[in-house]
């Protein structure tokens, strides 16, 4: 393995060792790009914990678009994990609107403007966890993966939004409510209570809602992954943790606030294991 694979693979492992683990599972020959995927993913859902103002963070974002824009036979830019994902690209046709659409939503991440509507909250999962997911599926098996996509939305809305709650205590801290404003007002409260204090019954009930939400969401993806073929599941492993997290979440909301909600590590692998080898 070059220095770079290891580099890449070493920042999947630190950053999203779910992610890291579901790699395991496919082809030797899918890995490379696959690891490029999600350490673009973890490099971009970091920038926030970089910057000190939304500005400097726009523009790490719009270098990104620059070069994945750029032509493919442009001289290579320096930054490992961007050279592998345009090689990524290149190899596997994966579509730039994709990324540009991905790197839109991120925007969002920047500021502390509350996330509207529940709309408005699918979509910024569409455009960033379930597009990784399709993104995936496109390197797996890109004759498979199309017909696939729309599991690949329900997927992604169901694992980002667990992982928004999880993130809970960072983002109230910071002062970022990802709870949509339509629904905390629908149980009384509101983006200000939410992130101030204990949040009061008001947050708790939202959080119940957003447990829903994700249900909703996992119930339909699970409706449809019996006909996923085994070449995708490794694009689709991380949502074999969705499930289990939900469960820790039901019941626990003030857990949430503080952030103690978790899964054993060899939890986490035998769930892995279990649907990489047998599916849904």
């Amino acid at each position: 393995m070059g220095g770079n694979s290891q580099f890449i693979m070493d920042t999947v492992r630190r950053a999203d060792h779910d992610r890291h683990l579901s790699v395991l599972y496919a082809p030797q020959d899918k890995r490379d790009a696959l690891f490029a995927l999600y350490a673009f993913n973890a490099e971009i859902a970091t920038v926030r914990d970089r910057i000190r103002e939304a500005l400097p963070g726009e523009v790490r974002l719009q270098w990104w678009r620059d070069t994945l824009a750029a032509p493919s036979g442009q001289d290579e830019t320096g930054q490992p994990v961007a050279d592998a994902l345009r090689a990524a690209i290149g190899q596997y046709a994966l579509p730039l609107p994709a990324f540009d659409n991905y790197l839109e939503a991120r925007i969002f991440d920047l500021y502390n403007d509350p996330m509207p509507s529940r709309t408005d909250l699918e979509g910024y999962c569409g455009e960033t966890a379930s597009a990784l997911i399709q993104l995936a599926a496109m390197v797996l098996d890109p004759a498979e993966a199309p017909r696939f996509a729309e599991l690949a939305g329900r997927a992604g809305c169901a694992q980002a939004i667990v992982g928004l709650l999880l993130l809970l205590p960072i983002h109230r801290a910071r002062g970022q409510c990802y709870v949509p404003a339509e629904i905390l007002a629908a149980v009384g409260s509101s983006p200000q209570e939410l992130l101030s204090g204990d949040g009061g019954q008001g947050a708790l009930h939202a959080i119940d809602a957003m447990i829903a939400l994700a249900r909703e969401h996992l119930a339909a993806f699970e409706s449809g992954a019996a006909n996923l073929p085994a070449s995708l599941r490794p694009a689709f492993l991380p949502l074999a943790l969705t499930g289990a997290f939900l469960s820790k979440m039901s019941g626990n909301q003030r857990a949430l606030m503080t952030g103690g909600i978790k899964l054993s590590l060899a939890r986490r692998h035998w769930l892995l294991w279990r649907r990489a080898m047998h599916g849904w």
